[in-house]
């Protein structure tokens, strides 16, 4: 059964830094490229970050420059540091499969607050 498990998500001030983790299981994690999603307040979901299976990375406009997702393999886990965080990247934050439509998990909050 295809499972993903996020966490690290908190309360942090404006400029500040969190780094979330998304834990994968029931697949053959290496062979898929991942994505980081996130859904505010009123809003869809949206795609943020994704790496591909040979690592490639693509950034949304709107965090190029300040998020960095990479993978572990060996753990099955993709991490998303955050840094510089503004008050609208207030989200619950998710992970799954680019190419797949997979469900979602329960997602970690992330709160940029003053």
């Amino acid at each position: 059964q295809v499972q993903f498990v996020e966490s690290g998500g908190g309360l942090v001030q404006p400029g500040g830094s969190l780094t979330i983790t998304c834990a994968a299981s029931g697949f053959t994690f290496s062979l898929f490229g991942m994505g980081w999603y996130r859904q505010a307040p009123g809003k869809e979901r949206e795609l943020v970050a994704s790496i591909t299976a040979g690592s490639t990375t693509t950034y949304v406009d709107f965090v190029k420059g300040r998020f960095t997702i990479s993978r572990d393999n060996a753990r099955n886990t993709v991490l998303l540091q955050m840094n510089s965080l503004k008050p609208e990247d207030t989200a619950v934050y998710f992970c799954k499969r680019t190419s797949r439509n997979d469900s979602w998990g329960q997602g970690t909050q992330v709160t940029v607050s003053s």
